[in-house]
């Protein structure tokens, strides 16, 4: 079997998939409430900018990709109007069960489906937009997820990836002392799992840093790659254009 990191530890490629679909089994219902607590409420201000980047416009299509409760398909939504269409997706069934029942509660009914960003199923150049918030560190091949994102991307669309990414110096101890003392705490006192959030911490010091994703996504047809650092790097949202 072929091996991949699960946090920091060697896994099977299978066991990956099964264990990263165990912690958002296990975080779903208190998704929402940590991450409010973990990043002191910054997470809505990444959001904010990424969907102000997005410059969305009625009518476009736009997908989203492990989009969980919601968040960015609501608020893209609201943009692209009654003539546009958001595609709200996730891989795992908890997590976007919580998000579809949050929308529909703010009148909101949208396409939702389950779907694996390695194996899209939506036709070549369907999408103006594709957004991924969060998602892509917990992805086994991210090289074949950013290139099945190209390709449901029409010529001139855009991926956004918003993500935890390589901190500037100054705040790396603090914050490693936040991920790794605070976090696991957080999450034992509020979710009653203090493992899923230690397996958060290492997950994003294992995700490639701005400029190695930056890399990867020109080699998987972006022509012209942005990289937006937010909160001194502790998120980057990359801006990919489809040549």
């Amino acid at each position: 079997m072929t091996q991949t990191h699960f946090g920091y530890q060697s896994v099977d490629e299978a066991e990956k998939a099964r264990r990263v679909k165990g912690v958002f089994d296990s975080v779903a219902s208190k998704y929402d409430v940590m991450n409010d607590l973990m990043s002191l409420g910054m997470h809505r201000a990444w959001k904010a900018y990424t969907v102000a980047v997005a410059n969305l416009h009625e009518g476009d299509r736009v997908l989203d990709i492990a989009g969980g409760t919601g968040d960015l398909a609501r608020a893209f939504a609201r943009r692209v109007g009654a003539s546009g269409q958001v595609v709200h997706t996730d891989i795992n069934e908890a997590m976007l069960r919580t998000g579809r029942d949050r929308l529909l509660d703010d009148g909101l009914a949208l396409p939702t489906t389950i779907c694996d960003a390695e194996r899209l199923p939506f036709r070549s150049g369907s999408f103006d937009l594709v957004s991924v918030a969060f998602g892509l560190r917990n992805m086994t091949h991210k090289e074949q997820a950013l290139a099945e994102m190209g390709r449901v991307l029409r010529e001139g669309g855009r991926l956004l990836v918003l993500e935890f990414s390589k901190v500037a110096e100054p705040l790396r101890k603090p914050y490693d002392w936040y991920s790794f003392q605070v976090l696991p705490k957080l999450g034992r006192l509020v979710a009653g799992d203090a493992e899923s959030y230690r397996y958060l911490a290492e997950s994003i010091r294992m995700h490639p840093d701005q400029a190695t994703l930056k890399a990867m996504m020109k080699a998987a047809g972006f022509g012209h790659v942005d990289v937006h650092n937010l909160t001194g790097g502790v998120v980057a949202l990359h801006v990919g254009i489809k040549c």
